[in-house]
């Protein structure tokens, strides 16, 4: 049960991150961007690693 909290952590943190990245975007500010843009990435592949050894 645990996996799954994680994995709703991770997917709500990406999707803050992916969020804010959008906005920054929007304001011009792209290489913040990008970094959020990444990081949000390493996230969803963490919470995909996280379920794959839950399986």
């Amino acid at each position: 049960m645990s996996h799954l909290m994680n994995e709703d952590l991770a997917r709500a943190q990406m999707a803050a991150r992916l969020g804010e990245a959008q906005q920054l975007r929007v304001a011009g500010n792209l290489a913040r961007a990008r970094r959020l843009s990444r990081k949000a990435e390493r996230a969803a592949q963490q919470a995909r690693l996280a379920l794959a050894r839950a399986l």
